[in-house]
C-alpha cells in the first residue's frame, strides 16, 4: 500500500503510545481521538453508569464510591467488573477438532489475566461468528496457529481447549502498567487474533493495540458484528488493494460474493471513501446490497453473470470473497496496464501448511503465488495479491468515527444467546450469509437484541440507502 495512505510503523516509545491514536488514519490525515488523560468527572459519570448496566452480571446491588479520584474510580470499577473470586469462567470449547459436535460448554475454564503491560482485560458481552471460526473448529490452520501461540515449543504443545469467536464487543476489566489509551469501565470492540483465546467466553485478554473505543450509537451487540470483518476489509482494500479515502474516489470496484460480513462492510467503507461499487450476489441479495450504497448489482446466479460485467467499464481493484472459478473470468475484468490490482481472500497459505508442514507448505504456497502474479503481471500490467485478516486497534479508531457518522452500519442477519452457541454455528454452516450472526454473551445484552429485533422488522427487497438504520435479519 502507498506509503500516503497508511501509517503503521509506530515507534516503541511510550511518548509514542501515548499518542499514537490520536494521528492515525490510513488516509495520513489526523483524526482527533479521545483523550489519554480523562477527567474525574467522566469517570465518576461513568461508574455510576456501569453500576446501573451490570447489574445483571457480577455485581447484587449497588456499589458505594469513596474515592472520586480517577485511581480510585478505576479500582472500583475493576472490583465491580471482576471479582476477585473469579478464577474460572464460562466459555464455549473445543478439546479436538471436527464437526460441531465437538463444542463443549464449560464454566470450568481459567479466567485469563493480565500478563504483559501492554493487556487488556475485557468483559465479553457479545461476539459473533465467522467463516474463519467454522474453518478453524475443523482444524484449519492449526499448525501455523500452533507455532504461533507458543514459539518455544515448535508445535509440540496442545492448544486444547480452545476458545472460537473472533469478534468481540465489552467493557475494560482491568489493564496492564503501560496501557495508557483506557481504563476499567471503557466500553471497547476489538477483532481477536486467531492465535488468541477466542470471544465466545466471559472474559478475554488482548493487547491494548487490538482494542478499539466501541463506537457510542452501537448496543454491544451490534457492534460485535463489526470488528472482524471491518479489519478484513481494511487489510485487504488499504494494504493490497491500494485504497484509502484519499485515493478511492471514482476508482470503480468489483466485489463479488458482496452479501456476506465482509462484503456488505466493503460497500459501506468504498462508498464512504467516494469509489464506485459494483457487485456480485444472489438476487434475494440485491435489495440488501443495495440499500449499503451499491451501484451496480449482478446476479451472479444468473448463467450470464460474466457477460454482463464484460458489457460495463473495467475496475481498477477487485475484491474477491468466493475464489475457485471466479478469477478465470474476472481478471480480465481489470484495466490493463493501469496499476489495477485483483486481491482474494480466499488462499491457500494454511491449508499447505497444514497439508505439508511449516516450511514445504510455506514453500509451496509463495511460489505459487510468485508464478500467478509474475504471469498476470507481464500479461496484463495487474497486480495479484492475496489479502489477509489483520487485527488492528488503530484501524477500528477509524471505523469508530465512520459508524458514529452514520456512513457504516452493522449488519446483522441473526442473533443468539449464549447457550445458543452450537445453533448459531448451525446458521453459520447453512451458507448464503446475509451480514453477521452474533452471540450475546450477557443477559443484558439478550435484552437489548430481542429489543432490535421487535423494532427493527425489514426486509432486503425495499430497504433504503443508509441513514443511521440497523440492518438486522433474522
Amino acid at each position: 500500500m502507498e506509503e500516503a495512505c497508511v501509517h503503521r510503523n509506530w515507534p516503541k516509545t511510550k511518548e509514542h503510545h501515548t499518542t499514537r491514536r490520536r494521528n492515525f488514519t490510513p488516509g495520513g490525515a489526523s483524526l482527533q481521538g479521545e483523550k489519554t488523560k480523562k477527567n474525574n468527572a467522566f469517570h465518576y459519570k461513568s461508574l455510576l453508569k456501569f453500576q446501573k448496566d451490570l447489574k445483571t452480571s457480577f455485581v447484587c446491588g449497588p456499589a458505594v464510591v469513596q474515592d472520586t479520584g480517577a485511581e480510585g474510580v478505576h479500582e472500583e470499577a475493576h472490583k465491580q467488573l471482576f471479582p476477585e473470586d473469579a478464577g474460572s469462567m464460562s466459555a464455549w470449547v473445543i478439546d479436538q477438532y471436527g464437526t460441531n459436535a465437538v463444542l463443549r460448554y464449560t464454566e470450568d475454564v481459567p479466567t485469563p489475566a493480565v500478563s504483559r503491560p501492554t493487556d487488556v482485560l475485557l468483559k465479553v458481552h457479545a461476539a459473533s461468528l465467522n467463516p474463519l471460526d467454522l474453518s478453524m473448529r475443523g482444524g484449519y490452520g492449526a499448525t501455523l496457529l500452533k507455532l504461533r501461540r507458543d514459539p518455544l515449543s515448535l508445535g509440540s504443545s496442545s492448544e486444547f481447549p480452545l476458545v472460537l469467536g473472533r469478534d468481540v464487543s465489552g467493557i475494560v476489566v482491568d489493564c496492564g502498567t503501560e496501557v495508557t489509551h483506557f481504563a476499567p469501565g471503557d466500553e471497547v470492540w476489538a477483532a481477536v487474533p486467531p492465535w488468541k483465546q477466542g470471544s465466545l467466553a466471559e472474559f478475554v485478554t488482548l493487547s491494548e493495540y487490538e482494542v478499539s473505543h466501541k463506537p457510542q450509537s452501537l448496543t454491544h451487540t451490534e457492534a460485535a458484528s463489526i470488528p472482524y470483518v471491518a479489519s478484513t476489509a481494511l487489510s485487504a482494500l488499504g494494504n493490497a488493494g491500494g485504497l484509502c479515502a484519499e485515493t478511492a474516489a471514482n476508482k470503480r470496484v468489483l466485489i463479488t460474493g458482496a452479501s456476506g460480513g465482509v462484503g456488505t462492510f466493503s460497500i459501506q467503507l468504498l462508498k464512504a471513501w467516494g469509489a464506485h461499487v459494483t457487485v456480485t450476489c444472489s438476487q434475494n441479495a440485491e435489495g440488501l446490497v443495495r440499500g449499503l450504497g451499491a451501484d451496480e448489482v449482478v446476479d451472479y446466479t444468473a448463467g450470464d453473470a460474466p457477460l454482463t460485467l464484460e458489457a460495463m467499464d473495467r475496475f481498477d481493484v477487485i475484491l474477491d470473497n468466493v475464489g475457485g472459478e471466479t478469477e478465470l473470468w474476472a481478471l480480465p475484468l481489470l484495466r490493463p496496464w493501469s496499476g489495477s490490482k485483483y486481491v482474494t481472500l480466499v488462499t491457500p497459505l494454511l491449508s499447505h501448511i497444514d497439508l505439508m508442514g511449516l516450511l514445504s507448505g510455506g514453500i509451496q504456497a509463495g511460489c505459487a503465488l510468485h508464478n500467478k502474479a509474475i504471469q498476470i503481471m507481464l500479461s496484463s500490467g495487474v497486480f495479484y495479491r492475496w489479502g489477509f485478516y489483520a487485527p488492528d486497534g488503530p484501524a477500528l479508531d477509524l471505523v469508530r468515527n465512520l459508524v458514529d457518522s452514520g456512513k457504516i452500519l452493522p449488519v446483522v442477519e441473526a442473533h443468539f444467546s449464549f447457550p445458543q452457541v452450537p445453533q448459531a454455528f448451525v446458521k453459520l454452516e447453512q451458507g448464503h450469509a446475509r451480514g453477521k450472526t452474533v452471540v450475546r454473551v450477557t443477559e443484558e445484552d439478550s435484552s437489548q437484541a430481542d429489543a432490535l429485533e421487535q423494532n427493527m422488522p425489514m426486509d432486503s427487497g425495499d430497504m433504503e440507502p443508509p441513514q443511521n438504520q440497523v440492518f438486522s435479519q433474522q
